[in-house]
C-alpha cells in the first residue's frame, strides 16, 4: 500500500507540480527550464520560460557536425513549444508535444548564414517505473534539410520517495539527415530528482553523452 501511494503521489507531482518537467521540454507555469545535450557530433543547449501550464517561449543555440567531421552547422534559435495534450491515467501520463523555432543558421561549407525553421512534435508516455518517448525535429533552410529524429525508452531500478534521486536506464536511437547515414544508439544512465535529471553515456561510435535538465 505504502508504494502504491507513492506512486500516486508521485504521478500526481509529474501531471501537475515541478516534476512535469521531468521527462518534458517545459515545466509548470511561471517555471524556467534549461536543458543541454553535449556530445562531439551533436551540442545543443536552451532555456524557455512558461508563460501558461501549456505554453513556453525560449531560445537557444544547437551545433550540428557530420559523421566525417568535415561539415559543421550553427543554428541559434528562437522557439515556442505548446503541450497540444495531455492524458493522466492511473499511474501514469500520455503527452503531445509541438514545436516552433526559427532562426539563423551557418555553416564552414557555405558563405554568410541563412534562415532556419524547425517545427516539431513529440509523443511521450511515463510511469513511475516505464517511460517511452518520440521525437522529430525539421531543421530546413534555403538548400539544407537537417531533419532529426530519436527514439527513447527507459525503464527506473526502483520506486522512490518525491523528494528521493531515482535512478533510470535509458536507451535512445536518433538519426539527422545530410551530416549523417547512421543511426546513433546510446545507453544512458539517468538520474531523476523532482526539479533536474543528468544523464550519461556512450555512444555506438565510442563518443561520451552528457544531458542535463533543471527547473527553476
Amino acid at each position: 500500500m505504502r508504494r502504491l501511494a507513492v506512486s500516486i503521489v508521485w504521478a500526481s507531482a509529474v501531471a501537475f507540480g515541478p516534476g512535469a518537467a521531468v521527462a518534458a521540454p517545459m515545466g509548470f507555469k511561471g517555471s524556467v527550464m534549461a536543458m543541454g545535450d553535449l556530445g562531439p557530433n551533436w551540442r545543443e543547449s536552451w532555456a524557455n520560460y512558461a508563460f501558461t501550464a501549456r505554453d513556453a517561449i525560449g531560445a537557444g543555440g544547437l551545433y550540428m557536425r557530420s559523421d566525417d567531421e568535415t561539415k559543421t552547422r550553427t543554428l541559434a534559435e528562437l522557439n515556442y513549444t505548446r503541450l497540444l495534450q495531455r492524458w493522466n491515467l492511473e499511474d501514469a501520463q500520455a503527452n503531445v508535444w509541438l514545436f516552433a523555432g526559427i532562426g539563423s543558421i551557418r555553416g564552414n561549407d557555405f558563405a554568410g548564414s541563412k534562415l532556419a525553421w524547425a517545427p516539431g512534435v513529440q509523443v511521450d508516455f511515463e510511469t513511475t517505473r516505464v517511460y517511452l518517448a518520440a521525437t522529430a525535429r525539421l531543421y530546413r533552410a534555403s538548400g539544407l534539410n537537417h531533419d532529426f529524429g530519436s527514439l527513447r525508452a527507459g525503464f527506473s531500478f526502483y520506486e522512490v520517495d518525491y523528494d528521493e534521486i531515482q535512478p533510470w536506464l535509458v536507451l535512445e536511437a536518433r538519426r539527422m539527415r545530410g551530416l549523417s547515414d547512421k543511426t546513433e544508439i546510446t545507453p544512458m544512465l539517468r538520474l531523476i530528482h523532482n526539479r533536474y535529471f543528468v544523464e550519461l553515456g556512450v555512444n555506438t561510435a565510442r563518443q561520451a553523452r552528457a544531458n542535463f535538465m533543471y527547473v527553476f
